[in-house]
């Protein structure tokens, strides 16, 4: 019971962290391009995580993946460099569709992986109850009230975050399956980092014609996107999602839309109507619901997965 706590508490903090961030991440846009913004904050991410390692970690890393005949190595790295790819795919996309749709089509579209998510479970065998479907329904619901303010109308930029919500969907069901691994989630993120940094930088000098002049006009933004979105979120998340389901982390994380519309409203002084009050309402109750009554039970596999998480 404390372990599920505990893993829900550290999502919550992830998804109050990203809907913070998300004004610094369009304002750093301002002074450079998609790649060349990513690029930089990510690897900054990954090094800010290297001492951190060093330093707080209880058992060394030695040992740690000395264990089990260094199958926990093996999972580590082989999980950082698959949620790096992921990562980088579905921040690619988000960061270019955002300059072409406005910010509350985005934030609505990139939420839909609270439903991607159970989809992809429910086709891959994992059983989904009827009670996480409802809370699902209720959180697009209320992301639809909260950030949707004019037509739906689909546009480019409204297809490329759709293609980034499901990828960044994928990002966390990989984090579930290495987690299941006994895969070590720092080292995991970190490498995760240094691995989409990697591909962001080589896109970057493709693409892109980045100068050290842009990149520190937005140096606040991408300090605090690659410190606290990247180097502390994304490691929270995936420590708090070995102990929660991936049906309910997605509901927990997906509050980050609500996170950013709260902190516009009390730091920016932003206005929220009734209807976006309402959204707001909807998505907080749909996340306490998921979260009532979750069992653990064994189960019997390939030895593959030590625990199969029910949802009743």
């Amino acid at each position: 019971m404390l372990k599920k706590l505990r893993g829900s508490i550290l999502l919550l903090i992830t998804a109050m962290i990203w809907g913070t961030a998300f004004v610094a991440q369009s304002e750093g846009m301002n002074y450079v391009g998609p790649f060349t913004y990513n690029a930089v904050r990510t690897l900054i991410g990954g090094i800010v995580l290297i001492p951190v390692i060093l330093i707080f970690r209880r058992t060394p890393l030695r040992k740690t993946f000395a264990e089990n005949g260094g199958s926990s190595a093996k999972q580590t790295i082989a999980g950082g460099i698959c949620c790096g790819v992921l990562l980088f795919i579905a921040s690619s996309f988000q960061q270019s569709g955002i300059k072409l749709t406005t910010a509350g089509k985005a934030g609505f579209i990139t939420a839909l992986y609270v439903v991607i998510v159970p989809l992809i479970g429910t086709f891959f065998g994992r059983r989904t109850s009827l009670k996480i479907w409802i809370c699902v329904a209720a959180a697009v619901a209320g992301f639809y009230m909260l950030c949707i303010k004019e037509g739906l109308n689909i546009s480019k930029g409204d297809l490329l975050v759709l293609v980034c919500a499901f990828f960044y969907a994928l990002h966390i069901m990989a984090i579930d399956k290495f987690n299941a691994r006994n895969a070590d989630g720092m080292v995991m993120s970190c490498i995760q980092f240094f691995t989409a940094g990697l591909l962001m930088t080589i896109c970057m000098i493709v693409f892109e014609e980045p100068t050290l002049s842009g990149i520190f006009a937005a140096k606040h933004t991408i300090l605090y996107t690659g410190i606290m979105s990247c180097g502390a979120a994304y490691t929270l998340q995936i420590i708090g999602q070995k102990y929660t389901p991936p049906s309910t982390a997605t509901l927990i994380m997906s509050l980050e839309s609500v996170f950013a519309a709260l902190s516009g409203w009390l730091i920016l002084s932003e206005r929220l109507s009734i209807k976006e009050f309402i959204g707001c309402a909807l998505v907080f109750t749909a996340v306490i619901l998921a979260q009532l009554n979750i069992k653990t039970k064994p189960k019997q596999t390939n030895g593959e997965d030590a625990y199969e998480k029910e949802v009743s």
